[in-house]
């Protein structure tokens, strides 16, 4: 199970990478490995989302859990070869299977979330 030292955690296993004023946002290695095959990805919000907001439902062979996002923007982009290729959460949770950017609009928040040591300890690794 990898944890990218670079990304930024939520308790709800989401995790955000910052480029510029741009966070693109996915689910960690440990989500993705607790659902178990991802078959399907809804995002259900597009435009102006606040911290906590429910993007949307990531549907796997044993449950369904939601999406929450763990910042306050705008969403700019959905990832929609999720569509066609949901299970790429599974192989590659932090490269090709991010799930959303959102343009930041209070920077601030970033610094509510977990750096890689403390998500890891959050889970007990």
């Amino acid at each position: 199970m990898k944890f990218p030292e670079d990304l930024k955690y939520t308790d709800d296993h989401e995790w955000v990478r910052v480029e510029g004023n741009i966070a693109t946002i996915g689910v960690t290695d440990h989500a993705a490995s607790e659902l178990g095959d991802v078959v399907y990805i809804d995002i259900e919000m597009d435009g102006v989302v606040s911290k906590g907001d429910t993007l949307g439902t990531i549907e796997a062979v044993k449950t369904v859990a939601d999406l929450y996002s763990p910042i306050s923007g705008t969403i700019t982009e959905v990832n929609t070869g999720l569509n066609d290729n949901p299970e790429v959460v599974n192989n590659d949770a932090y490269g090709e299977g991010w799930i959303v950017k959102i343009e930041l609009s209070d920077s601030s928040e970033l610094d509510e979330l977990m750096d890689a040591d403390s998500y890891k300890a959050s889970i007990g690794h």
